[in-house]
C-alpha cells in the first residue's frame, strides 16, 4: 500500500532568505484574499463560483497590473497552491466539513507550498527550493520515500519545512488485542482493561503566564516595538501549549496503536460539547461560568487530534479504529445490561441499582465502548446494516489503498 508521511524540520536561514520567505508567504496570502473577495463578489451578483483552474488563469493578469506587479517575484507554483487551498476550503464548506472560508491575516499561519522543483541532500543537511536556493535544516530523522510537496511555514519567528513523501510499504498484520477507550477530563483516556492516562492540561499549566503576558501586551501602544515584543511573548506561550499537547498525544497514541489491533473509541462531537452557554440578550444562559470552565477543560484535552492520530497510526501498524455512538455508555451496567442515569451516582463511581455491580465509571464506559465496537465490527463482517455513528467520518490517515 501507499503511505503518505510528513517530516518536519527547523530551517537554518540567512537574513536575505528570511526576507524572501516573508515576501512569498505575503504574496500567497494576498492572492488567497484577492481570490476570496472575487468569489464573494460573484456570489453577491448571482454568478457561478470560479474553479481553481479559472482562478489560476487570472494570475498572469494580476501579475501584469502595475499595482500587483510584485507578484512576479514569487514562485508561480506557490501562488497556484494558495488558490488550490481556497478551492478546497470552498469544497469543505459545501460538504459541511468546515466553516465558510475567511480572509487570512498577516502573522497567522504564514506559509507557502512547493508541489515540485525541490531537491533534498540529507547527507549535507540541505534543501533546495525554487527562488530561494539551498537552505540548511536541522536534520533529526531520515526522510523516506518520494517527495510529493514541501511546505514552508513560520511559527514564533522561526521557519520550518514540512516534507510530505509517498512510499510503498507492506501491509502490516497486527497481533494485538482489542481495547475500548473512554475519554474524559479527570482521566484523559481510560482503557477497558483498567489502565488510564492522566490528563496533561497543557493550557491550564500555562494559563497564568499567558494571562499576565496578554495583560502586559494590552498596556502597550499598538504596533509599537514594545507591543511587538509583548505579542511575540504571547505567541511563544501559545506555541509551547500546542507543542506540549501534541507531544503528549503522540506518545499516548503511539503506545496504544503499537499494543492493540482494534481500538474502539467514542464518536464525540467536540464542537457541540463545547458550545457556549451564555445564551442571548433576550434569553440568558444558566451556569455560564461553570459551563465555560467545562468547555475550556474539554478543548484543553485535544480529543479530536488524539482520534486523528490513532486513526492513521493504527492503519500504519495494521490495526483498525472503530468509532461508536457515546449514548448510554456511562449509564449501562456491563454486568446485567441495566440502563439508568441513577447507575452513575457520582462522576467517578458506577453502582448499578439493579444488580449492585460497582466499578469506576470511566472503566465501565470503556467496557461498554469496547462491546459496542465489537457489535459494529460484527455487523461490518457479516454484511448486516447498522446505523452509523452520528457525525462519523474517517480522518486523513496518510494511507492509500
Amino acid at each position: 500500500m501507499q503511505r503518505l508521511q510528513a517530516y518536519k524540520f527547523e530551517l537554518i536561514v540567512t537574513g536575505e532568505q528570511q526576507r524572501q520567505m516573508r515576501r512569498f508567504s505575503g504574496a500567497c496570502r494576498f492572492v488567497y484574499n484577492k481570490a476570496l473577495a472575487l468569489q464573494k463578489e460573484r456570489h453577491e451578483q448571482g454568478e457561478k463560483k470560479l474553479s481553481a483552474f479559472e482562478l489560476n488563469n487570472l494570475l498572469p493578469q494580476w501579475k501584469a497590473e502595475p499595482e500587483t506587479k510584485w507578484l512576479s517575484d514569487s514562485p508561480s507554483q506557490t501562488l497556484q497552491q494558495s488558490l488550490k487551498d481556497l478551492d478546497r476550503a470552498y469544497k469543505n464548506f459545501f460538504a459541511k466539513r468546515a466553516d465558510f472560508p475567511r480572509f487570512k491575516k498577516k502573522g497567522q499561519s504564514d506559509s507557502f507550498r512547493y508541489p515540485q522543483g525541490v531537491k533534498l541532500e540529507q547527507g549535507n543537511n540541505r534543501l533546495f527550493l525554487p527562488k530561494l536556493g539551498w537552505l540548511r535544516y536541522r536534520n533529526s530523522r531520515t526522510v523516506e520515500g518520494e517527495i510529493k510537496n514541501v511546505t514552508v511555514s513560520q511559527v514564533c519567528g522561526k521557519w520550518y519545512v514540512s516534507i510530505q513523501t509517498e512510499r510503498e510499504v507492506e501491509i502490516a498484520v497486527h497481533q494485538g488485542d482489542a481495547i475500548g477507550i473512554d475519554m474524559g477530563i479527570a482521566r484523559f483516556a481510560t482503557l477497558s482493561d483498567g489502565r488510564f492516562y492522566a490528563p496533561l492540561n497543557s493550557f491550564k499549566r500555562h494559563e497564568t503566564a499567558l494571562r499576565k503576558a496578554q495583560q502586559a501586551m494590552s498596556r502597550k501602544v499598538k504596533f509599537s516595538n514594545n507591543w511587538k515584543k509583548a505579542k511575540a511573548k504571547v505567541q511563544r506561550i501559545h506555541s509551547n501549549i500546542g507543542n506540549s499537547r501534541r507531544d503528549y498525544l503522540h506518545k499516548i497514541s503511539n503506545d496504544i496503536s503499537k499494543n492493540h489491533a482494534i481500538v474502539c473509541i467514542e464518536d464525540l462531537q467536540v464542537k457541540n460539547m463545547s458550545k457556549s452557554a451564555a445564551g442571548t440578550a433576550e434569553q440568558q444562559g444558566r451556569n455560564v461560568r461553570a459551563k465555560s470552565g467545562l468547555n475550556k477543560a474539554i478543548l484543553d484535552q485535544g480529543w479530536f487530534e488524539f482520534r486523528r492520530q490513532l486513526d492513521y497510526k493504527l492503519a500504519w501498524n495494521g490495526g483498525h479504529l472503530i468509532a461508536v455512538p457515546p449514548k448510554n455508555t456511562s449509564r449501562t451496567c456491563p454486568c446485567c445490561g441495566h440502563i439508568s442515569k441513577d447507575n452513575r451516582a457520582t462522576q467517578a463511581r458506577f453502582a448499578c441499582v439493579e444488580c449492585g455491580f460497582e466499578e469506576n465509571a470511566d472503566v465501565v464506559g470503556a467496557i461498554n465502548v469496547l462491546r459496542a465496537g465489537h457489535a459494529r465490527l460484527a455487523c461490518e463482517v457479516s454484511g448486516a446494516t447498522m446505523p452509523p455513528a452520528a457525525g462519523t467520518h474517517r480522518s486523513e490517515s496518510g494511507v492509500r489503498a
